[in-house]
């Protein structure tokens, strides 16, 4: 199964000519989640390969306006791209913090835009540790108000799963997808997805020794289920099966100046790929954390922390300009933020890569012996 995820916007605060507020897009076999939707996504996505009608889920990690105020005129644009005379359209489930509901309903309310499709928002309920008492909404301004937009279906409301420090927000026949806590100027959220992992090839020599022809009995075994031959032989599919295929894991942080409690750790240990925002260099450190973000020797502490693969850094401040948009004598102040994370990560084999906008990155298939040896 082909997995990528493309970046569609890497700045952060507002959109520039550089970069597109934040926005990335993961795909697999076709279907694309979109994990934030700052203002300007769907144009980003009009200049992108990725089709904007093959969004199925969005998530969202926190409700600051660099990562949410693309949302409503996206969802109406795919609205007006839809067919009216499709039938059965799929609901788009959106995930995101306690007040998107409200925010979802009085913005479509209020503008009278009418959806297409139906579309349904699962809140994640924060906690106090999230971010200082100034930025925790109130109940009063989050909670929901009149009653549900025409084509908004009745919501999930998602608590802290305490026994394991993270939100539960769905499992499929592909992934489970979790959610954890991380510390901002208001509450925000980081989220976790598992590939389900597969059974291992199956040895066609050695069946063919063993006189099972490929059919029927080739499914059951890939199954998990032993086949009795005609003499009477039962094959058990550990006898002919290949070791199994551990699933990929991506996880997406959201703004953050520390992570909470063990979740995020937990979920994110052995990532095939972390996402971290990397807003400012390491010299600007004390003003990253006082506004509630991080540089790259922090991001490069968690990727240390979790043992990942591939450690990407976006949402730059908007006077880092990408590598590609540099012209001659210009300062490749972007360059310093990579070698930063590269110095704080230099002997555990983590890669590091600066995202850029349009950035594809494929995420291949595990070989069999990969997991066990990266956790090791």
């Amino acid at each position: 199964m082909t997995m990528d995820m493309t970046f569609l916007g890497t700045g952060s605060a507002y959109p520039s000519p550089h970069r597109g507020a934040s926005a990335l897009v993961l795909r697999s076999e076709g279907d694309c989640w979109l994990f934030d939707c700052g203002e300007g996504t769907q144009t980003q996505l009009m200049k992108s390969q990725l089709r904007a009608s093959r969004i199925t889920k969005v998530f969202i990690s926190h409700l600051h306006g660099d990562h949410l105020f693309g949302l409503p005129g996206l969802l109406c644009t795919v609205s007006l791209n839809t067919n009216p005379e499709q039938q059965n359209l799929n609901c788009v489930d959106i995930y995101g913090p306690r007040g998107l509901r409200h925010f979802l309903r009085v913005t479509l309310g209020l503008t009278g835009s009418q959806l297409l499709f139906p579309y349904a928002v699962h809140e994640l309920e924060p906690t106090a540790e999230q971010s200082p008492e100034e930025g925790q909404l109130s109940l009063e301004m989050t909670a929901e108000s009149g009653p549900l937009h025409p084509q908004e279906q009745p919501g999930r409301t998602i608590s802290l799963d305490v026994s394991t420090d993270s939100y539960f927000l769905f499992e499929d026949k592909k992934f489970v997808v979790k959610a954890f806590r991380l510390f901002h100027r208001i509450p925000s959220f980081g989220f976790c997805i598992q590939e389900h992992g597969r059974p291992g090839r199956l040895k066609t020599e050695l069946l063919k020794e063993l006189g099972v022809k490929p059919g029927p009995h080739y499914g059951r075994l890939k199954a998990g289920e032993a086949v009795t031959m005609e003499n009477g032989r039962v094959i058990l599919p550990q006898e002919v099966l290949e070791r199994d295929i551990p699933g990929r894991k991506v996880c997406i942080f959201g703004d953050c100046s520390s992570v909470l409690g063990d979740g995020a750790l937990m979920l994110c240990k052995g990532a095939d790929i972390l996402v971290h925002e990397a807003t400012l260099g390491d010299e600007h450190r004390e003003k990253a954390v006082d506004h509630g973000h991080s540089t790259p020797g922090m991001a490069a502490a968690v990727a240390r922390a979790c043992c990942v693969q591939r450690l990407v850094l976006y949402h730059f401040s908007q006077r880092y300009k990408p590598c590609s948009l540099q012209k001659e004598g210009d300062e490749d102040e972007v360059s310093e933020l990579k070698r930063q994370a590269e110095d704080a990560l230099q002997d555990t084999g983590v890669e590091v890569t600066l995202a850029e906008d349009f950035l594809t990155i494929p995420i291949p298939v595990r070989r069999p012996s990969e997991h066990h040896l990266f956790l090791n």
